[in-house]
């Protein structure tokens, strides 16, 4: 069967009956009674045929590991014979297909030494349920009596918290009761210094709605906040999983948890009659809401996720309401627990019941954290240089992991790292080798040439001994620096073109620094090259200043990597074109300053590279950001000079742009989100619609500065504000993003 979702976890049910009598649990209490007709304890024979199951599950998809929690009722009541062979037998079917991780949910009340000593030999981790303290414990969890159970679990987990069995100790699962006390219930569970702290919705539906004993409709969310606001304050004394979900899907990252977010469900229930069941909370819906009609014994897992209730819960966002699907929060919030979606008229397609709950819960959490989840490299321009400095280091690396076999890269590496180690200078000059924007894109292409299995470790080994070579010479070091040449002739990043010899011939050289610059010894003979000594044989990189206080900029028509733009480039500029291409940048980079200068001054941060490219300016003029690392950018040769502003505008925030989104997350990609935009016939992916508006938002500026607004080009942008403001996909940061775009237009519409 094609297009299946694996099971990963296998909820095992080892006993049916419980020692307590909680009365807002979910087994007994609620619609589906089936578990009265149910054997006590799973039978030997029902271990057996689970355990082998599975292994047949793994093994067919190829599963690295599968989780098995022992539950029940109370599954420790299954003693400890039973739960040995369930460990033995499962861990003897798994054996060499996939790991085995073996948990148990349990109440605490039977542990004592036998058990622990059972789960240490099979490394079975064990989590307990516990509401808080003494009086919220008390509330649900007692005996049939009414007598209390909180001292027997606090005894239960002291016990697993003590050596030899602390590190079997997995976490505390806690049913959130409005009344009681969150900040005194968030202490208790510190106390016990647990991995993990799990807090639940009680189960609940649109025909049997949670307890509000304020009538309000935000209940559960406030008192939750409350909690995240404790739990803040306390330093996040310990992992909470549901505040780790939205944080991590707020930040564009996974949903963490089963009942947040639109991760397919991978569980599967046995009974301990063998039966296969969807997720356990749907016994709250109503009477065999969980039933699939599969049993272990005449069914393999395939057939039960091929069910029609396990399919519904793996369709992502189809999967959820047409509400929740139009909902700016649908990627943290998932529409909820799927059980708590349900109404008698029209089955599980609606929002939660806890919907209000789950709004104000994710905005809560977003906007207490918003300013330390957002990406600095959103608003320091030096922070984004350097994570693209070291995305570039780890790419580099990733590339020397690929190719270090080869003897020449590996020779070409000790050079770098003897560059790296001759002091400040050698660093400074490897730095500004490594930082050239077509050093990325020379590491990019080789990388795509290693994973294709086309890797040419000689042209790599070429590249990196120039580079070194490069940085050799910039930091005026005394260390040897031999160069491969090909077709007579080899570049050094950042500095020029040097030629050796005659088209078509291959060799080697040394260079090293001259007291005027540098040499080149070629046989006997010595010939001077670079800023001072003259050399018809050496091609300089040329430069341009963008103002008087601003940082050189290369005319970088030189490298051969220059390639990378959705144009071609074009080819070493004559004396007169570098000169007269000099000339209209100056005349564009005025009109700009004088048009738009906070966005000229923006533009110009960080620019280190203008390659000319073949050929005027496409529709608009704008700018080219090709695949390189930041600082670079392509412009149209034969533009005007309004072309030529424009497009060092355009292409400097499509540059940015880019960057940021190399190194932050600025939206999820797990979802088929689409977007109408304003400025294109069919709907497009936010990533589309954010750097429209990124751009345009530049444009109606300097437009409006010229005299040349576009018609209704300003509020064109405001729709499209308005569609990326209640973008679910969008991150803390993306968001924030737009709201730093909102900021810009509303200066240019001032």
């Amino acid at each position: 069967m094609t297009g299946l979702i694996a099971f990963r976890e296998i909820v095992l049910k080892v006993h049916s009956r419980c020692d307590l009598a909680c009365d807002h649990c979910y087994v007994y209490e609620h619609a589906d009674q089936s578990w009265r007709a149910r054997p006590k304890v799973i039978s030997p024979e029902v271990i057996s045929h689970t355990a082998s199951r599975l292994a047949e599950h793994a093994r067919d998809h190829a599963l690295p590991s599968v989780t098995v929690i022992l539950h029940g009722g109370e599954p420790l009541l299954a003693g400890t014979a039973r739960l040995r062979l369930v460990c033995e037998e499962f861990t003897r079917a798994l054996h060499g297909i996939a790991d085995l991780d073996l948990r148990i949910h349990t109440n605490g009340l039977q542990l004592s030494t036998r058990y622990l000593d059972l789960f240490d030999e099979y490394g079975v981790r064990v989590g307990i349920s516990l509401d808080g303290d003494r009086a919220a414990n008390d509330r649900h969890r007692r005996f049939a009596d009414g007598r209390t159970s909180h001292p027997l679990v606090l005894a239960a987990v002291a016990l697993l918290r003590s050596e030899p069995y602390r590190h079997l100790y997995q976490g505390l699962l806690c049913t959130v009761d409005v009344a009681n006390d969150p900040v005194a219930v968030l202490d208790a569970l510190v106390e016990l210094e647990p991995p993990r702290v799990d807090f639940l919705l009680p189960h609940a539906t649109w025909e049997t709605p949670p307890a509000r004993p304020d009538g309000a409709p935000d209940a559960y969310a406030r008192w939750l906040l409350r909690i995240f606001d404790h739990w803040d304050r306390l330093g996040r004394p310990v992992p909470v999983r549901l505040f780790e979900s939205l944080l991590s899907t707020l930040r564009g990252g996974p949903s963490l948890t089963e009942s947040l977010g639109l991760a397919p469900t991978d569980l599967v229930v046995v009974e301990t009659d063998g039966t296969l069941e969807q997720v356990d909370s749907l016994k709250s819906a109503f009477e065999g809401a969980a039933a699939t009609g599969f049993n272990v014994f005449d069914h393999a897992f395939d057939q039960v996720a091929a069910h029609p209730g396990v399919r519904a819960r793996q369709l992502g966002l189809a999967g959820v309401s047409d509400s929740c699907r139009r909902c700016p929060v649908v990627r943290s919030c998932g529409g909820g627990l799927y059980t708590h979606r349900y109404r008698d008229r029209n089955g599980f397609d609606n929002p939660s019941v806890y919907c209000t709950d789950l709004r104000e819960l994710v905005d809560g959490v977003e906007g207490r954290t918003a300013p330390r989840e957002t990406a600095p490299q959103l608003s320091d321009p030096a922070e984004l240089a350097r994570s693209q400095e070291e995305l570039t280091r780890i790419l580099l690396a990733r590339l020397h992991a690929d190719l270090a076999a080869d003897p020449g890269w590996a020779q070409a590496w000790e050079m770098l790292a003897a560059v790296e180690q001759a002091g400040e200078a050698g660093a400074d000059a490897l730095d500004a080798v490594l930082d050239h924007p077509f050093t990325r894109t020379w590491v990019l292409a080789a990388l795509d040439a290693a994973r294709d299995g086309g890797q040419d470790a000689p042209e790599a080994a070429r590249r990196l001994t120039a580079l070194a070579a490069a940085a050799v010479l910039r930091g005026g070091l005394d260390l040897p620096a031999e160069v491969t040449y090909r077709d007579g002739e080899v570049y050094l990043p950042t500095l020029g073109l040097l030629r050796l010899g005659e088209p078509g011939t291959e060799g080697r050289a040394a260079l090293h620094v001259t007291d005027e610059g540098y040499a080149v010894r070629d046989g006997r003979a010595e010939h001077r090259f670079g800023p001072t000594a003259g050399d018809a044989r050496w091609q300089p990189v040329r430069t341009w200043s963008p103002g008087p206080d601003a940082a050189p900029v290369a005319l970088e028509d030189l490298d051969p990597y220059r390639n990378c733009f959705p144009r071609p480039p074009r080819l070493r500029l004559g004396a007169g074109e570098a000169e007269e291409w000099r000339g209209r940048l100056d005349r564009a980079w005025a009109l700009l300053h004088k048009a738009v200068p906070e966005f000229a001054r923006a533009a110009a941060t960080g620019l280190t590279t203008l390659t000319p490219l073949a050929g005027g300016p496409r529709s608009g003029g704008w700018g080219e950001a090709g695949r390189h690392g930041p600082g670079a950018l392509g412009v149209p040769y034969a533009a005007g000079v309004r072309e030529t502003a424009l497009a060092l505008l355009t292409g400097r925030r499509r540059t940015r742009l880019r960057a940021l989104t190399e190194v932050a997350d600025l939206y999820a990609l797990d979802g088929e989100w689409l977007h109408r935009s304003p400025w294109r016939e069919r709907p497009v992916p936010v990533s589309r619609l954010l750097a429209d508006v990124h751009e345009r938002v530049a444009v109606e500026a300097y437009r409006r500065a010229t005299a040349t607004p576009e018609p209704g080009g300003a509020d064109r942008i405001h729709r499209a504000l308005d569609r990326l403001s209640e973008a679910a996909e969008l991150t803390v940061t993306g968001k924030s993003l737009v709201a730093e775009l909102r900021y810009e237009l509303k200066t240019v519409d001032a």
